[in-house]
């Protein structure tokens, strides 16, 4: 079987060359070409067409999101998975949105890129979102049946929490709420506390692990 093609997207030298070197452990990936911004990794897609594009959300000029959405539709064929060590789930969401097949966290093991992208590629469809489950649940620590009770929370942390899972922000859960921006800020910090979490993302994968999530 031929080499995976693959462009790697990322303003920051030092990222690029880390994943270059995970990758560059698998024969199965080959990089051909490497981006600085969205509008480098679009013209790069259009003259090499990669199997896959691995496009990091926050880049000058042209960012993750907004080049996402316009290769995609581009070029529709091109694999695109996102790049993040950002806690925002609303911009994880986006991405799926526009288009990108999944996501990989910048802090994962060598060893669950790797295995992710084989199955992403190899359209083992059932693998590939069992991986990604994995991912979206590895910020936290345990597992489901030694993490606190969501019985733990008041009605209104409930609340808060249902809308962090859905992606919106401190801002918006105040408006849809009618209270302080402020309030809401205290309320994610204590559940942050209370749950034994460290970000936004935890709280999401954790309401959807509880059936929390906001529909």
């Amino acid at each position: 079987m031929k080499p995976y093609t693959v462009i790697i997207a990322d303003d920051h030298p030092l990222a690029r060359e880390g994943i270059r070197s995970v990758l560059e452990e698998d024969a199965s990936f080959v990089i051909v070409g490497e981006a600085t911004d969205g509008h480098q990794a679009f013209d790069l897609c259009r003259e090499l067409q990669p199997h896959l594009l691995l496009l990091d959300i926050n880049m000058p000029s042209l960012n993750g999101l907004e080049a996402v959405r316009k290769i995609r539709m581009a070029y529709p064929r091109i694999h695109v998975v996102m790049l993040t060590v950002s806690d925002d789930v609303k911009d994880l969401f986006t991405a799926i949105q526009f288009g990108a097949q999944g996501y990989l966290l910048k802090n994962m093991e060598p060893d669950d890129w790797i295995e992710y992208l084989h199955a992403l590629l190899g359209d083992h469809a059932e693998v590939s979102r069992e991986i990604a489950s994995r991912l979206l649940y590895s910020f936290r620590t345990g597992n489901v049946s030694n993490e606190p009770s969501p019985n733990s929370l008041t009605p209104r942390e409930c609340e808060i929490l249902s809308r962090v899972a859905v992606g919106e922000t401190n801002k918006q859960i105040a408006q849809h709420l009618i209270i302080a921006e402020n309030t809401v800020k205290n309320h994610v910090k204590n559940l942050l506390e209370k749950l034994q979490l460290n970000n936004r993302v935890q709280l999401a994968a954790y309401a959807v692990r509880h059936g929390l999530a906001a529909e």
